[in-house]
């Protein structure tokens, strides 16, 4: 019997090393096959022509509704009526109004090639997006795609960013903000269109545009820093587990998840955070000279329509409102750089995929057991 378990478990032993193996070579391979990563491509939207194909779709939709019998009918009792007055026009009658026809339709193609004209000579306005989460993942491609906005965008354009973030890591959201601000650097015209949230880290993002507008019950604001630290001393010393902690530098470590804490400690942590609210409060206030800053740093938030009083914003709507505003007058075009999914990470998604299906019909399974029990 133990050399029956032994056999088995070296057989598991060596099997384990054969997946490990052939997956380190399936990986290598991947990784050879996509290049080693995947790269962002810039895809344009022409919003102008989506509208016009909706437009043209409802008609068409309106159109069909109003073609029935009872219209059938009316026209077949016009026709006898119309081919008498066709007989009755008088000679040369028709040439005239063949050669005003000719004319209204010359005019038309002038007018239309004036339209295309004017039409080129439009201002353009490129849409960003911006859906933060708390490490600001998408700072990145946002900094790529005002790269490429900086080097096509001319005088007069206008960039409209639809922001959605609730906050997070400092260092993250002032990049994310750093990037955007390049925009208005460069003497872009920029607006920022909330529609659920801008709050902390998010409205930091919000602030440096030229026009800020948010949706009513948009949440903003909260200029303010938080940061906690638990802290595990106590338990581990009632266990008899002692934590060292070695530093080189009289504040490398000011609180401390294991170790013990004490108020100078607390002292210096506090003071950081009152330092990066003071960089907080300069930032905003230094794009928002009419906002009464210390009125509103105090960490609250609050929503579209108080925003405004409090000149936190510069009006309400939202961005689908402000963009059909900007569609009658101005050419109008999304800008993202899509990351192309590599092979590998179409293979980790369905791996993800089935493993998370396959949990799932387990709990399930159980679920159903347990009921029937029952």
């Amino acid at each position: 019997m133990a050399d029956a378990l032994g056999k088995l478990a070296m057989f598991a032993a060596q099997l384990v090393l054969v997946v490990i193996i052939v997956g380190a070579g399936i990986g290598v391979m991947l990784r050879r096959r996509d290049g080693g990563a995947a790269h962002g491509q810039l895809r344009l939207e022409d919003l102008n022509a989506r509208q016009k194909q909706r437009r043209q779709r409802l008609h068409q939709l309106i159109s069909r509704s109003r073609q029935d019998k009872g219209w059938a009918r009316i026209k077949a009792w016009l026709t006898p009526w119309r081919r008498k007055q066709r007989d009755d026009t008088p000679a040369g009658m028709e040439d005239e109004e063949e050669d005003e026809g000719e004319q209204k339709e010359a005019l038309g193609e002038a007018h239309g090639a004036d339209s295309r004209a004017a039409a080129g000579a439009r201002p353009r306005v490129w849409v960003l997006d911006f859906h933060g989460d708390l490490k600001a993942s998408g700072a990145k491609r946002l900094g790529e795609e005002v790269s490429a906005l900086l080097d096509i965008a001319e005088a007069g354009d206008e960039v409209v960013l639809r922001l959605e973030a609730p906050g997070g890591l400092v260092h993250a959201y002032g990049h994310a903000a750093a990037e955007f601000d390049r925009l208005r650097q460069a003497g872009i015209s920029t607006t920022v269109c909330v529609d659920r949230v801008a709050a902390s880290g998010g409205y930091l993002m919000a602030c440096g545009a030229d026009k800020l507008i948010a949706a009513p019950f948009a949440v903003l604001g909260s200029i303010g820093v938080v940061a906690q630290v638990p802290n595990i001393h106590r338990l581990l010393k009632r266990h008899d587990i002692d934590v060292e902690l070695h530093t080189a530098g009289r504040y490398k470590r000011t609180l401390t998840l294991l170790g013990e804490n004490d108020d100078e400690g607390r002292e210096k942590f506090q003071e950081e955070l009152e330092t990066l609210h003071r960089l907080f409060k300069h930032y905003v206030a230094g794009r928002r000279s009419r906002l009464d800053i210390e009125r509103v740093a105090s960490g609250e938030s609050w929503y579209g329509s108080d925003a405004l009083a409090l000149e936190l914003i510069d009006g309400v709507g939202t961005s689908e409102q402000y963009l059909a505003e900007k569609l009658k007058i101005a050419r109008v075009t999304g800008v993202r750089i899509v990351e192309r999914a590599t092979l590998a990470s179409r293979l980790g998604a369905v791996v993800s995929l089935g493993v998370e299906r396959g949990v799932q019909r387990l709990v399930e399974s159980i679920e159903a057991s347990g009921w029937q029990k029952r």
